[in-house]
C-alpha cells in the first residue's frame, strides 16, 4: 500500500473522506483543472480527498453514449493525478481481467453496484492487494453487503470498504435509507455514501439518466448527520456539458460552500 492511502485508516478521525471527481476521465487538461480545485479546497478545510475518475463508462443506456477516452489514456491521466497531487486515486472496474490492469494505475479499485455480487471480479480486486471499494447494489439490503466484503477478505485483503448509492425506488428513483449506513459499519470498514449517484433518475424515456442535483446538500447533510466515514460526489465545472452523468452532478464552484457545511455537521455529531 502506498503512504497516500493511510487517509483512509484515519477516517475515524474528526474528519471524514471526500472521494471527489468527475463521473468520467474526459481529458487530461479538464480532468486537471478539476483536481487542483478540489485539492485546493481541502487542503484548507483539512478534508483526505480520494480523486475519482471512471476510466471507461461500461454502463450506459445507449450504445452512442460516452463510454471514455481510451482505458490506458485516461488510467495515464489518472496516474498523473496521483502523482501530481500525492493523492489517492479511485476508478471502477468492470470484470476479473481488469483489476490487474488499472491497479497498476489507481490506489482503490472500485466495484459497480451492479456488480458487487460478481464473485470473480471481487477475489480479482482482492488479489491486486488494492483498496476495493465496493458499491452497495441498488437492489441489495444493506445486512447483505456482508458477503461481498468476506468475499474480499477472505481472499487475502482486509482492505475493503463500503458505499452506499441508494435503492431503487419504482423504477425511475432512487431512494437512500439511512439506516443501512451503521448496519454497513457492522463490517469494521469505512463506510462512504455516495451523494450524487443516489439522486439518480435512471431508466428515462430518452435513455439518458436524469437527476436532482438540488437534493444534494440534502442528501449530504443527512448522511453525514447519521455518521458516515466519508462522502463520494461527482463534480464538474460545467455539469450541463460534462460527457456523462451529468444531470446529477454538482456544479464544481458549489463544492467549498457544500463542504464546510458538512465540516460543521460532523463536528457537531462527533460530540455525541
Amino acid at each position: 500500500m502506498t503512504n497516500k492511502i493511510s487517509i483512509i485508516e484515519n477516517c475515524k478521525s474528526d474528519n471524514f473522506i471526500l472521494l471527489a471527481g468527475p463521473c468520467a476521465i474526459e481529458g487530461e487538461e479538464i480532468v486537471m483543472e478539476i483536481a487542483e480545485k478540489i485539492v485546493d479546497i481541502t487542503n484548507r478545510l483539512n478534508i483526505p480527498f480520494v480523486f475519482k475518475g471512471s476510466y471507461r463508462k461500461a454502463n450506459r443506456s445507449r450504445l452512442d453514449s460516452f463510454t471514455g477516452i481510451g482505458d490506458i489514456k485516461a488510467l495515464e491521466i489518472l496516474k498523473k493525478v496521483g502523482d501530481k497531487f500525492n493523492i489517492p486515486t479511485v476508478t471502477d472496474i468492470h470484470s476479473a481481467e481488469e483489476a490487474e490492469m488499472a491497479a497498476k494505475y489507481v490506489d482503490i479499485l472500485q466495484i459497480p453496484a451492479f456488480l458487487c455480487r460478481q464473485t470473480d471480479l471481487l477475489v480479482a480486486a482482492a488479489k491486486t492487494g488494492k483498496y476495493v471499494n465496493i458499491k452497495k447494489g441498488q437492489f441489495l439490503s444493506a445486512e447483505s453487503m456482508k458477503f461481498a466484503v468476506n468475499k474480499v477478505r477472505e481472499s487475502g485483503n482486509d482492505n475493503v470498504m463500503l458505499t452506499d448509492r441508494g435503492n431503487m425506488f419504482g423504477y425511475q428513483d432512487m431512494i437512500v435509507d439511512y439506516r443501512g449506513i451503521p448496519e454497513m459499519q457492522k463490517n469494521n470498514c469505512p463506510v462512504i455514501l455516495d451523494i450524487t449517484h443516489s439522486l439518480q433518475q435512471p431508466n428515462q424515456s430518452a435513455g439518458v439518466t436524469g437527476g436532482k442535483p438540488e437534493l444534494i446538500e440534502t442528501i449530504a447533510r443527512a448522511g453525514m448527520a447519521v455518521g458516515v466515514d466519508g462522502i463520494f460526489i461527482e463534480t464538474h465545472p460545467d455539469p450541463a456539458n460534462a460527457k456523462s452523468d451529468g444531470a446529477n452532478m454538482l456544479k464544481l464552484d458549489y463544492l467549498e460552500n457544500l463542504l464546510v457545511k458538512l465540516l460543521e455537521i460532523k463536528k457537531l455529531v462527533s460530540k455525541f
